[in-house]
């Protein structure tokens, strides 16, 4: 199985760019900041340069996982990885790696199957997590709602990207 790591490295710009949209004052930025407790004033003085730079890079990690997450062909072989003699084509394990990718390395491999599992990621597992520390942050539900419908948009154009084109 080869990998378009053109695909990998292009996805983890998608939390900027979703990020850029979705956080402007004129769509959801104004909200966000009076669930946060910001304003202005408390968002001046950043260095933009490293939080973008960390948020690609960020993004890049997330990235590499949604391809674990949306394409199902990359867990077969990690099956047989103990195995020395799954690297040798000519073994029997070998041949019937092979043999798999031959027939089904192309099955489930659309932007519509990775934004699914990238959508339901962004649900059952970004949703939980930023839910859980606003509720120690003492944030409402609008803070969480704000994050969890980012991060559910971002995981969903993310796992459409690797699954359709990696």
């Amino acid at each position: 199985m080869t990998f378009n790591w053109i695909a990998v490295f292009g996805a983890a710009f998608i939390p900027l760019l979703t990020g850029m949209i979705w956080y402007n004052p004129k769509v959801l930025g104004n909200a966000w900041m009076s669930s946060a407790g910001l304003d202005e004033e408390k968002l001046k003085g950043a260095n933009m340069a490293l939080i973008f730079g960390l948020t690609y890079l960020f993004g890049l990690f997330i990235a590499v996982s949604m391809m674990g997450v949306t394409v199902h062909q990359m867990h077969f072989g990690s099956v047989f990885a103990n195995d020395p003699t799954a690297k040798d084509p000519n073994s029997e394990i070998g041949k019937m790696i092979a043999d798999f990718y031959s027939k089904y390395s192309s099955n489930f491999r659309t932007f519509k199957h990775g934004a699914l599992h990238g959508g339901l990621t962004g649900f059952f597992f970004a949703m939980p997590v930023l839910a859980i520390n606003a509720l120690f942050e003492r944030k409402g539900f609008k803070y969480i709602a704000i994050h969890t419908c980012y991060w559910i948009l971002t995981l969903l154009l993310m796992g459409g990207v690797v699954c359709a084109y990696l």
